[in-house]
C-alpha cells in the first residue's frame, strides 16, 4: 500500500451504472414535449442528455442528446435540432436550469411554425429517468502521482462516475479529482487547472478518459522535468 505522507484522505475509485427507468410520460409533438419538460423529474433531464454515453448508439450520434435527435428523426424539425444540440449542460447550475433552456428554445420554436408537426404513434418521445448505482472498487490512491499512472486503465463507467455524475453530486459542482486535489492545498493547483479546461460532454467516454490521462501524464511530466 502507498505511502500516506501528504495528510490527505485517499481518492477511492467507484465504478457505476446509470439505470432507465421507464416514467410512462411521452409526447408526439413539441406542445406535449414542452408540457412534460415543465413538471417531469430532474433525472429524466439528466438522463436524456449524459445516458447516451453510458449507453452508447451504434456508430457516432448525429446529435449530442435525445431531445435534438427527437426533433430531428420524429418531427422532421431540422433547425430545432440543431439548436438543441449545441446544449451544453455544463453550462448550467442545475438541471432546472438546464431545463429552462429547453423550454425557452422550444417556445421559440412553437412562435416560429405555424404547423404542429407530429411524431408517428412509434415514435412518440419517451421520458425516461436516470438512476445511478454506485459500485466501490478495490482501487485506492494517497498521492495524485500515483492515481495519474493509472487514470487510463480506469473503466470508462468509473470515469463518468467522477468525472462527470460528480459534478452533480458535488455542492460546489467539481468533479471528484479536482475535489481531492484541493485537499492538497496550492500543491496540484496548475493540474486542477487544467482538468477545469477539459468539457467532458462533447465526447465520448473513452475519448474523454484520454484526455484525463494526457492531462495528468503531462503535468508529471512538467514536474519531473523540472
Amino acid at each position: 500500500m502507498e505511502n500516506h505522507a501528504s495528510g490527505s484522505t485517499p481518492f477511492i475509485v467507484n465504478d457505476c451504472a446509470l439505470l432507465a427507468i421507464a416514467t410512462g410520460r411521452r409526447a408526439q409533438n413539441l406542445k406535449e414535449l414542452r408540457d412534460q419538460l415543465l413538471v417531469i423529474h430532474p433525472g429524466s433531464i439528466y438522463f436524456h442528455f449524459w445516458g447516451n454515453l453510458l449507453h452508447p448508439r451504434f456508430g457516432e450520434p448525429e446529435y449530442s442528446n435525445d431531445f435534438a435527435a427527437w426533433s430531428r428523426h420524429a418531427l422532421h424539425d431540422k433547425v430545432l435540432a440543431e439548436r438543441l444540440s449545441v446544449v451544453d449542460p455544463n453550462s448550467y447550475n442545475t438541471l432546472d436550469e438546464l431545463r429552462q433552456e429547453l423550454i425557452e428554445i422550444i417556445e421559440q420554436r412553437l412562435d416560429e411554425r405555424e404547423v404542429l408537426a407530429w411524431a408517428q404513434p412509434d415514435q412518440q418521445f419517451e421520458f425516461i429517468r436516470a438512476l445511478t448505482v454506485v459500485f466501490r472498487t478495490d482501487l485506492q490512491f494517497f498521492t495524485p502521482e500515483a492515481l495519474a499512472t493509472r487514470v487510463g486503465q480506469l473503466s470508462v463507467s468509473s470515469i463518468f462516475y467522477h468525472f462527470i455524475d460528480a459534478r452533480r453530486r458535488n455542492e460546489n459542482r467539481l468533479d471528484d479529482f479536482r475535489n481531492w486535489l484541493e485537499s492538497f492545498g496550492e500543491r496540484y493547483e496548475s493540474l486542477s487547472h487544467s482538468l477545469a479546461k477539459i468539457d467532458p460532454y462533447f465526447t465520448t467516454l473513452a475519448s474523454l478518459r484520454e484526455e484525463l490521462a494526457h492531462v495528468f501524464s503531462s503535468y508529471l511530466c512538467e514536474v519531473d522535468g523540472g
